[in-house]
């Protein structure tokens, strides 16, 4: 069977739900301009920052605002270059091979220099010539006659200590960089048998032959240069307040530039990245929060009540946020960071809570000079408020979310501050008493904006629910009294509509008390509704069907101006004229067509009909 088409909406409720959208996205756009201004603009109309730049000379002297401590990387690099610069080259062990290379060669020379001494066919200038062609030598006229005019028993001797020294001399380690050491070293290893002019000879004939062999280890001297950087822990520069971090006319170093970057007092030179990333953050927390609020919770999505109260909460918590936290020490852990999670929780539900709580978290994290450590206490602090104060449907819960946000924050002070050798005990203590504050602020902080939003803003809230689901409400007293038999009904549907609800996942609270009141129209005639009857007697077959309707359709508006007169929430309130709708009152309508023989045309339909929504 195909479906019947859906009736188009006319131009007047295309404009009103143009209008109602309108309205959502200038309160969204409004907002979010509104939290980037309030995070951006200083609050006091005046600049305090500082236009500094490397090597420039200061103008004024600028002191600490207040004490801190904080981790330096400009000394921390300093520290870990000086620890990397101070270990030693890593060599090699002394390689043999280049040990006999060079025995090798020096007795291929030696044994050139006995050919020349026994070639007698060559002329002394020949000889000398063939000297000094030896290019690992270099020898000297007077070394080569002197080579040449020794008695045949004498260069032996020579030839063999010349083996003998280079042979000690190469055993040992010889670095390149003590070279020049070792070919010092060697005259004490010639044997003081010989002349000091053989002597001399047989260091002329070596020492070309000393050569390094121990080369220096490249990686694994970086290894070790890397391990002693990295073995420095980080520095930590501190600063009491009112220290001078740069006297008037002393030159910016960049430790200067980085003790004012860490108090926030260094003006960027150009603002506009730092602004447009404030803004892209804003944007981006916001239509994520937003469009988890869309498909999570639809109902409210659509109030435009409902969104004027969370930018406004948003934008106060945004203001908070200035005031408290950037160049304070002990304000930011006063901050009640749990107030806005617990007032969504509250609002809409848990889910909501947590999803304000992480924003926040990372909104304190991005403008915190300690932006993890206060992230973190915000996010926990929050997260642990609204899962415990869930739909706080006793008063009781304020206090338990507020004392678990409380702990929560505690617990974020004592892993962040406690091992920070820079906090001391005073200092330790002090936070983590105004982390138990905070707690408290924010529970008392979350109750009044949730009354200011319920009776100032008409927002229902499940406190109030639970006071008129109290039989000694006003109005249901006076239900019990005037129409007994109405108010065993109510109970009886609120009853069923509860456990319908809670089958659905539904709100079951809320239909509860709907259904409490959902008759209450009743009470003003009482005896003209069957449930209130004696039984035998009806009086509506003394009145003609149109009188008889009007009397059963009078209850919605009777209804309606006692839940007004009582001050009952909008969202109770529309349950009664809901009940019914645009039903007809079925047995007024058939007694009328029947008094008119039938011809419905001569009954006019509006009579019969009840005054709900369509």
């Amino acid at each position: 069977m195909d479906e019947a088409p859906r009736p188009q909406p006319s131009p007047r409720e295309r404009i009103k739900a143009a209008w109602h959208a309108a309205r959502l996205w200038l309160l969204f756009s409004g907002s979010l301009i509104g939290i980037v201004a309030v995070l951006s603009v200083p609050l006091d109309g005046s600049d305090t920052t500082i236009g500094l730049a490397l090597d420039q000379a200061a103008s004024q002297d600028i002191q600490a605002p207040r004490a801190l401590s904080y981790t330096s990387e400009v000394l921390t690099r300093q520290a870990r270059q000086l620890a990397s610069e101070a270990v030693a080259d890593v060599y090699d062990a002394p390689n043999g091979r280049i040990a006999r290379q060079q025995l090798e060669r020096l007795q291929v020379t030696l044994d050139y220099i006995e050919t020349v001494r026994s070639d007698t066919y060559a002329t002394r200038d020949q000889a000398l010539a063939d000297l000094a062609a030896i290019e690992s030598l270099h020898l000297e006229t007077a070394t080569a006659e002197a080579l040449l005019d020794l008695p045949e028993p004498r260069w032996e001797a020579i030839r063999m200590e010349a083996v003998a020294v280079l042979e000690q001399v190469m055993r040992s380690e010889i670095r390149e960089d003590r070279l020049e050491e070792a070919r010092r070293a060697a005259p004490a290893l010639v044997s003081i048998t010989l002349p000091e002019d053989q002597a001399a000879l047989v260091l002329d004939l070596v020492t070309p032959f000393i050569v390094p062999n121990a080369m220096r280890n490249e990686a694994a001297t970086t290894t070790a240069r890397q391990a002693a950087y990295d073995a420095v822990p980080s520095v930590l520069k501190s600063y009491a307040a009112g220290e001078i971090i740069v006297s008037r006319g002393q030159v910016v170093t960049a430790l200067v530039l980085e003790s004012l970057q860490a108090y926030g007092l260094l003006r960027p030179t150009n603002p506009w990245p730092d602004l447009a990333a404030r803004f892209l953050l804003v944007v981006v927390l916001g239509c994520t929060y937003a469009m988890y609020l869309v498909v999570a919770h639809p109902e409210p999505a659509r109030s435009t009540r409902m969104a004027a109260i969370l930018c406004s909460l948003f934008l106060l918590t945004s203001l908070g946020m200035r005031l408290m936290i950037p160049d304070r020490t002990v304000l930011p852990y006063l901050f009640p960071a749990a107030a806005l999670p617990i007032m969504t929780a509250v609002l809409i539900g848990p889910g909501m809570g947590l999803a304000t709580a992480m924003i926040t978290g990372v909104l304190v994290g991005f403008l915190a000079p300690r932006g993890l450590e206060l992230g973190v206490y915000v996010m926990l602090s929050g997260t642990f408020g609204c899962l415990v104060i869930g739909r706080a449907e006793r008063l009781s819960t304020f206090f338990w979310a507020g004392i678990s946000a409380a702990l929560a924050a505690v617990a974020v002070v004592v892993v962040f501050r406690f091992p920070d050798p820079a906090t001391d005990v005073l200092g330790k203590a002090t936070l983590v008493g105004a982390a138990l504050l905070s707690g408290g602020l924010s529970a008392s902080l979350g109750f009044g904006l949730l009354l200011v939003a319920s009776n100032i803003m008409g927002v229902t809230t499940a406190l109030q629910l639970v006071e008129l689901s109290r039989p000694d409400h006003p109005l249901l007293q006076m239900l019990l009294r005037q129409a007994p038999g109405t108010y065993q009904h109510s109970l009886q549907v609120a009853n069923l509509a509860e456990q319908a609800a809670r089958a659905i996942g539904a709100n079951a609270l809320l239909m509860r008390v709907g259904a409490l009141y959902h008759d209450v129209g009743k009470a003003v005639r009482p005896q003209f509704f069957i449930e209130n009857q004696i039984p035998g007697q009806n009086i509506h077959e003394q009145l003609d069907p149109t009188t008889s309707a009007g009397v059963i359709l009078s209850h919605v508006r009777d209804g309606m101006e006692l839940a007004r007169k009582h001050r009952l929430p909008a969202r109770i309130r529309a349950f009664i004229p809901e009940h019914h709708g645009t039903l007809d009152a079925t047995y007024q309508l058939q007694a009328a067509v029947d008094a008119a023989g039938g011809d419905s045309a001569r009954i006019d339909p509006q009579d019969f009909t009840y005054p709900g929504p369509r």
